[in-house]
């Protein structure tokens, strides 16, 4: 079985992190959810990205604040796909400090980015990237999709004046 990878700068991300936690175990996938700091641990970020698809991770989610460098660090040192979740911190300057510093990655050293706080995003392209070769989480996905035009269905039919 796959498992995804989602890691955040401190606790203080696991709010918005956890929107990715819940849409993947509502795919069943497993998940390895842990702190890891660029600053702080960066010991520990350089084990966690070196190792981690020894581990059986197949994506890694990054979710990160202010200077954001979780990310790119991580992608730049694991063979993984890495899946960047910029996140407005209170010390940020309107979040945009975390959007630029995953989004302009160099060269060679990609990391998908998804919106401020998107962290649901994330986990909703972390389980397509495994469902691309697991037809089980391939089939939840297009169940999820399925249930999310027929809530835009009912939505339309509710306000429609038609």
């Amino acid at each position: 079985m796959s498992k995804i990878g989602i890691i955040m700068g401190s606790t203080s991300d696991l709010p918005i992190m956890q929107q990715a936690i819940e849409v993947l175990e509502g795919f069943d996938i497993e998940i390895e959810v842990d702190i890891v700091s660029a600053h702080r641990t960066p010991e520990k970020l350089f084990d966690y990205a070196k190792n981690a698809h020894s581990r059986g991770i197949k994506v890694i989610i990054a979710g990160a604040g202010g200077a954001a460098h979780l990310p790119g660090m991580v992608a730049s040192l694991s063979p993984l796909p890495v899946i960047g979740v910029p996140v407005k911190s209170r010390n940020s300057i309107d979040g945009w400090d975390s959007v630029l510093s995953i989004l302009q990655m160099p060269g060679g050293v990609p990391v998908a980015t998804v919106a401020l706080d998107g962290a649901l995003n994330a986990g909703i392209l972390a389980a397509q990237i495994i469902g691309a070769n697991d037809p089980c989480v391939l089939d939840k996905i297009l169940v999820y999709k399925e249930g999310l035009k027929q809530k835009v269905i009912k939505g339309a039919k509710e306000v429609s004046t038609k």
